[in-house]
């Protein structure tokens, strides 16, 4: 029986998100609840996040991110040999979307499948990809994170409708001389299921409290393995790119692992809870801005609903 061989490495090649045009505002949202800009900043720090349109399903925001990715990584979607689709707020259960996604972005037929890890989704596809690619199963894969949270959402209730948004993140991963996303360090607690969950019928529905303190006591310990599983310190980060869920936790996060001077992902702000899409839409806005570089090392780690979590370090395309 023969084995396949792949490439030394695998890296990240572009990034590229999908914003849906129409933006609301803590004040538009102050006109239907019982609520504030001043208590929607200061508990979450969001100002802003994205609803989609009818015409914005996830399949098509991954589609719209996806495709930028690979016209900025410079590859032919014909190239392409698995494409993956994290999220967790498609429509139905069946079909999933990623062949659809494949056939959106011109594809044609290559290996497809939709992942569920909540929040912690993307990490989870991109170590798939990274790893379908070291073992010569693929040369190029994308991998998206798309959500349409809204269409979950019980609109009369504060505390969630405040936090989540829509979007969708893609990348492009290809082969590499040397290991460009460093070794995925992921796992679960079952047993905390009901934290974060859509019941049958119902709207999303979170223990916020609960979800807050798991985060701010546990995050930073799994930081510092994903770290310490590519080779290198906190302080050797250039960038932390975690799971945009609130500011707080972010805070709090950065604050255990003592890295001052490294860039923090911000996006929530102006994105809101994005979900599998929070990361990837990240670090384009890092991208974007101008404060990260092509080659610096960045953490990225995902944490939801499950509750699941992955993290992995990465060179920025």
């Amino acid at each position: 029986m023969k084995a396949r061989s792949g490439a030394p490495g695998a890296r990240i090649l572009a990034v590229a998100d999908h914003r849906p045009a129409r933006s609301v505002s803590n004040d538009d949202l102050s006109q239907v609840l019982d609520t504030s800009d001043e208590w929607i900043r200061e508990r979450t720090g969001i100002a802003h996040r994205g609803v989609a349109d009818a015409a914005e399903s996830v399949v098509a925001m991954a589609a719209d991110a996806a495709g930028k990715a690979l016209a900025a990584a410079g590859v032919d979607p014909a190239q392409v040999d698995l494409v993956v689709l994290a999220s967790c707020t498609m429509p139905t259960p069946i079909p999933g979307g990623a062949a659809r996604l494949a056939r959106l972005i011109g594809a044609g037929s290559p290996g497809a499948y939709d992942v569920n890890g909540a929040c912690a989704g993307f990490c989870y596809g991109l170590a798939a990809a990274a790893d379908a690619v070291r073992a010569g199963s693929a040369r190029y894969v994308v991998v998206a994170g798309a959500e349409r949270l809204s269409d979950w959402l019980d609109w009369t209730d504060r505390s969630t409708a405040v936090i989540f948004g829509d979007g969708a993140g893609a990348v492009v991963v290809g082969p590499a001389d040397e290991p460009g996303i460093g070794p995925v360090v992921w796992g679960s607690d079952g047993d905390r299921h009901a934290l974060i969950q859509v019941p049958s019928g119902g709207h999303l529905e979170m223990d916020g409290p609960a979800v807050f303190r798991w985060a701010t006591t546990s995050l930073a310990a799994i930081a510092e393995q994903a770290c310490d599983a590519a080779g290198i310190a906190p302080s050797d980060l250039a960038a932390f790119v975690p799971h945009q869920a609130n500011l707080r936790i972010i805070t709090a996060v950065v604050r255990r692992l003592a890295i001052p001077d490294v860039v923090i992902a911000d996006d929530i702000v102006s994105a809101g809870n994005t979900s599998s899409a929070s990361i990837p839409m990240a670090l384009t806005a890092l991208q974007a801005e101008g404060r990260v570089a092509g080659g610096d090392l960045a953490l990225l780690l995902g944490f939801g609903a499950g509750l699941t979590w992955a993290g992995q370090v990465v060179r920025v395309p």
